[in-house]
Protein backbone atom coordinates (compact mmCIF):
# COMPACT_ATOMS: atom_id res chain seq x y z
CA UNK A 1 0.00 0.00 0.00
CA UNK A 2 1.55 3.06 -1.33
CA UNK A 3 1.00 6.75 0.64
CA UNK A 4 1.83 8.46 -2.48
CA UNK A 5 0.93 8.75 -6.20
CA UNK A 6 4.40 7.92 -8.29
CA UNK A 7 5.19 11.08 -8.30
CA UNK A 8 7.19 10.33 -4.66
CA UNK A 9 6.83 6.72 -4.64
CA UNK A 10 6.67 5.49 -1.15
CA UNK A 11 5.82 6.71 2.45
CA UNK A 12 9.60 6.25 3.13
CA UNK A 13 10.64 8.48 0.17
CA UNK A 14 7.89 11.12 1.63
CA UNK A 15 8.52 10.63 5.28
CA UNK A 16 12.50 10.98 4.68
CA UNK A 17 11.85 14.18 2.81
CA UNK A 18 9.09 15.34 5.49
CA UNK A 19 12.29 14.91 8.29
CA UNK A 20 14.45 16.43 5.83
CA UNK A 21 12.07 20.03 5.51
CA UNK A 22 11.60 20.16 9.27
CA UNK A 23 14.96 20.70 9.48
CA UNK A 24 14.57 24.40 10.63
CA UNK A 25 12.38 23.48 13.12
CA UNK A 26 14.47 20.78 14.30
CA UNK A 27 17.19 23.43 15.07
CA UNK A 28 15.06 25.62 17.45
CA UNK A 29 13.68 22.27 19.16
CA UNK A 30 16.74 20.10 19.65
CA UNK A 31 19.76 22.31 19.69
CA UNK A 32 19.58 23.54 23.46
CA UNK A 33 19.48 19.58 24.26
CA UNK A 34 22.40 19.34 22.13
CA UNK A 35 24.24 21.64 23.71
CA UNK A 36 23.43 20.31 26.87
CA UNK A 37 24.64 17.18 26.25
CA UNK A 38 27.71 18.12 24.44
CA UNK A 39 28.71 20.87 26.86
CA UNK A 40 28.36 17.76 29.76
CA UNK A 41 31.16 16.11 27.87
CA UNK A 42 35.05 16.08 29.08
CA UNK A 43 36.64 19.12 27.62
CA UNK A 44 38.82 16.81 25.68
CA UNK A 45 35.97 15.15 23.62
CA UNK A 46 34.28 18.94 23.13
CA UNK A 47 37.32 20.38 21.41
CA UNK A 48 37.99 17.60 19.12
CA UNK A 49 35.53 16.81 16.81
CA UNK A 50 36.65 13.30 15.33
CA UNK A 51 35.45 11.95 19.04
CA UNK A 52 32.81 14.53 19.77
CA UNK A 53 31.23 13.19 16.35
CA UNK A 54 30.73 9.47 18.11
CA UNK A 55 28.77 10.84 20.76
CA UNK A 56 26.37 13.06 19.07
CA UNK A 57 25.74 10.10 16.57
CA UNK A 58 25.07 7.47 19.70
CA UNK A 59 22.65 10.59 20.80
CA UNK A 60 20.96 10.36 17.47
CA UNK A 61 21.22 6.90 16.98
CA UNK A 62 19.24 6.47 20.09
CA UNK A 63 16.45 9.11 18.95
CA UNK A 64 15.84 7.27 15.47
CA UNK A 65 15.60 3.98 17.40
CA UNK A 66 12.59 6.06 19.54
CA UNK A 67 11.07 7.22 16.24
CA UNK A 68 11.10 3.39 15.07
CA UNK A 69 8.93 2.02 17.85
CA UNK A 70 6.83 4.43 17.94
CA UNK A 71 6.05 3.67 14.29
CA UNK A 72 5.82 -0.37 15.14
CA UNK A 73 3.54 0.65 17.82
CA UNK A 74 1.56 2.50 15.49
CA UNK A 75 1.76 0.09 13.12
CA UNK A 76 0.55 -2.69 15.30
CA UNK A 77 -2.55 -0.71 16.61
CA UNK A 78 -3.48 0.24 13.51
CA UNK A 79 -3.87 -3.46 11.79
CA UNK A 80 -5.56 -4.36 15.49
CA UNK A 81 -8.12 -1.55 14.83
CA UNK A 82 -8.27 -2.93 11.19
CA UNK A 83 -12.07 -4.75 11.97
CA UNK A 84 -13.35 -0.91 13.15
CA UNK A 85 -11.63 0.31 9.40
CA UNK A 86 -14.07 -2.46 7.80
CA UNK A 87 -16.91 -1.66 9.34
CA UNK A 88 -16.50 2.62 8.36
CA UNK A 89 -16.19 1.07 4.60
CA UNK A 90 -19.44 -0.50 4.60
CA UNK A 91 -21.33 2.34 6.65
CA UNK A 92 -20.28 5.24 4.75
CA UNK A 93 -18.08 3.60 1.56
CA UNK A 94 -14.81 5.12 3.07
CA UNK A 95 -12.08 3.08 3.81
CA UNK A 96 -9.93 3.87 7.17
CA UNK A 97 -6.76 3.95 5.04
CA UNK A 98 -8.63 7.22 3.14
CA UNK A 99 -9.13 8.55 7.05
CA UNK A 100 -6.14 8.29 8.09
CA UNK A 101 -4.55 9.65 5.01
CA UNK A 102 -7.07 12.51 5.28
CA UNK A 103 -6.15 13.42 8.78
CA UNK A 104 -2.49 13.07 8.29
CA UNK A 105 -2.62 15.33 5.18
CA UNK A 106 -4.18 18.42 7.15
CA UNK A 107 -1.70 17.77 9.90
CA UNK A 108 0.89 17.98 7.50
CA UNK A 109 -0.72 21.18 5.97
CA UNK A 110 -0.20 22.42 9.72
CA UNK A 111 2.95 21.15 9.92
CA UNK A 112 4.26 23.69 7.14
CA UNK A 113 2.11 26.80 7.79
CA UNK A 114 3.83 26.29 11.34
CA UNK A 115 7.34 26.00 9.74
CA UNK A 116 6.97 29.16 8.01
CA UNK A 117 5.46 31.22 10.89
CA UNK A 118 2.12 31.13 9.26
CA UNK A 119 0.40 28.96 12.10
CA UNK A 120 1.88 29.54 15.28
CA UNK A 121 -1.07 27.61 17.06
CA UNK A 122 0.45 24.62 15.82
CA UNK A 123 2.89 24.20 18.56
CA UNK A 124 -0.08 23.09 20.66
CA UNK A 125 0.23 19.93 19.38
CA UNK A 126 3.47 19.61 21.51
CA UNK A 127 1.42 19.32 24.38
CA UNK A 128 0.17 15.53 23.21
CA UNK A 129 2.99 13.86 24.83
CA UNK A 130 3.85 15.93 27.93
CA UNK A 131 2.53 13.09 30.27
CA UNK A 132 4.38 11.26 28.89
CA UNK A 133 7.66 12.79 28.91
CA UNK A 134 7.40 14.21 32.56
CA UNK A 135 8.13 10.60 33.64
CA UNK A 136 10.55 9.97 30.97
CA UNK A 137 12.59 13.02 31.31
CA UNK A 138 13.56 12.86 35.03
CA UNK A 139 15.41 9.61 33.93
CA UNK A 140 17.36 11.69 31.30
CA UNK A 141 18.57 13.71 33.85
CA UNK A 142 20.46 10.66 35.40
CA UNK A 143 22.45 10.23 32.64
CA UNK A 144 23.61 13.76 32.38
CA UNK A 145 26.92 14.31 32.82
CA UNK A 146 27.20 11.63 29.87
CA UNK A 147 30.43 9.85 30.31
CA UNK A 148 30.04 6.94 27.12
CA UNK A 149 28.71 6.10 24.13
CA UNK A 150 26.02 3.25 25.68
CA UNK A 151 25.20 6.39 28.12
CA UNK A 152 24.52 8.70 24.73
CA UNK A 153 22.66 6.17 23.01
CA UNK A 154 20.38 5.56 25.99
CA UNK A 155 20.16 9.13 26.61
CA UNK A 156 18.97 9.60 22.99
CA UNK A 157 16.22 6.73 23.42
CA UNK A 158 14.59 8.88 26.02
CA UNK A 159 15.39 12.25 23.97
CA UNK A 160 13.20 10.74 21.27
CA UNK A 161 10.16 10.86 23.03
CA UNK A 162 10.46 14.38 23.76
CA UNK A 163 7.20 15.94 22.96
CA UNK A 164 7.53 17.07 19.10
CA UNK A 165 3.97 18.11 16.36
CA UNK A 166 6.66 17.35 13.54
CA UNK A 167 7.07 13.49 14.86
CA UNK A 168 3.34 13.31 15.89
CA UNK A 169 3.31 14.25 11.78
CA UNK A 170 5.43 11.98 10.76
CA UNK A 171 3.55 9.21 13.24
CA UNK A 172 0.17 10.08 11.70
CA UNK A 173 1.54 9.53 8.18
CA UNK A 174 3.28 6.12 9.35
CA UNK A 175 -0.58 5.18 10.64
CA UNK A 176 -1.35 5.02 6.84
CA UNK A 177 1.03 2.70 5.47
CA UNK A 178 -1.18 -0.98 6.65
CA UNK A 179 1.19 -2.62 8.72
CA UNK A 180 3.57 -2.89 12.06
CA UNK A 181 7.21 -3.37 9.73
CA UNK A 182 6.14 -0.53 6.88
CA UNK A 183 4.73 2.24 9.85
CA UNK A 184 8.38 1.67 11.71
CA UNK A 185 10.44 1.90 8.30
CA UNK A 186 8.54 5.09 7.56
CA UNK A 187 9.39 6.31 10.74
CA UNK A 188 13.38 5.55 10.48
CA UNK A 189 13.26 7.23 7.48
CA UNK A 190 11.89 10.23 9.11
CA UNK A 191 14.82 9.65 11.11
CA UNK A 192 17.54 9.49 8.70
CA UNK A 193 15.83 12.59 7.25
CA UNK A 194 16.64 14.75 10.28
CA UNK A 195 19.54 13.24 10.75
CA UNK A 196 21.52 15.33 8.51
CA UNK A 197 20.78 18.54 10.56
CA UNK A 198 20.68 17.14 14.19
CA UNK A 199 24.17 16.18 13.15
CA UNK A 200 25.32 19.54 12.43
CA UNK A 201 24.08 21.07 15.53
CA UNK A 202 26.40 19.20 17.40
CA UNK A 203 28.98 20.04 15.47
CA UNK A 204 27.87 23.90 13.45
CA UNK A 205 26.04 25.07 16.36
CA UNK A 206 26.70 28.59 15.49
CA UNK A 207 26.31 28.17 11.51
CA UNK A 208 22.94 26.50 11.76
CA UNK A 209 21.31 28.93 14.45
CA UNK A 210 21.62 32.00 11.80
CA UNK A 211 20.59 29.23 9.02
CA UNK A 212 17.22 28.78 11.10
CA UNK A 213 16.51 32.60 11.59
CA UNK A 214 16.35 33.23 8.18
CA UNK A 215 12.86 33.79 7.60
CA UNK A 216 13.10 33.31 3.92
CA UNK A 217 14.56 29.94 3.96
CA UNK A 218 11.62 28.76 6.76
CA UNK A 219 9.64 30.23 3.90
CA UNK A 220 10.39 27.88 1.13
CA UNK A 221 10.78 24.62 3.24
CA UNK A 222 7.17 25.60 4.82
CA UNK A 223 5.66 26.00 1.18
CA UNK A 224 7.11 22.83 0.01
CA UNK A 225 5.63 20.96 3.23
CA UNK A 226 2.43 22.57 2.68
CA UNK A 227 2.69 21.12 -1.35
CA UNK A 228 3.30 17.44 0.01
CA UNK A 229 0.16 17.68 1.63
CA UNK A 230 -1.82 18.75 -1.35
CA UNK A 231 -0.32 16.38 -3.07
CA UNK A 232 -0.69 13.46 -0.36
CA UNK A 233 -4.49 14.61 -0.22
CA UNK A 234 -4.75 14.17 -4.05
CA UNK A 235 -3.48 10.92 -3.86
CA UNK A 236 -6.36 9.63 -1.52
CA UNK A 237 -8.38 7.44 -3.91
CA UNK A 238 -12.15 7.65 -4.48
CA UNK A 239 -14.69 6.14 -2.88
Amino acid sequence: MSLLNPLFGTSFLFAFFLGLLSALHCVAMCGAIIGTLTLSLPKEVRENKRRLIPFIFAYNLGRITSYTTMGLIMGLLVRFLGAISHDMVVLIGISGHSVLQGISSLIILGTGLYIAGWFPRFAKVDRLGVPLWRKLEPLGRRLIPVRSLKQAFIFGTIWGWLPCGLVYNAVAVAATTGSGSRSALTMLAFGMGTLPTVMSIGVFTLWMTYLARLKHLRHVAGLLIVAMAVINLLAIPPS
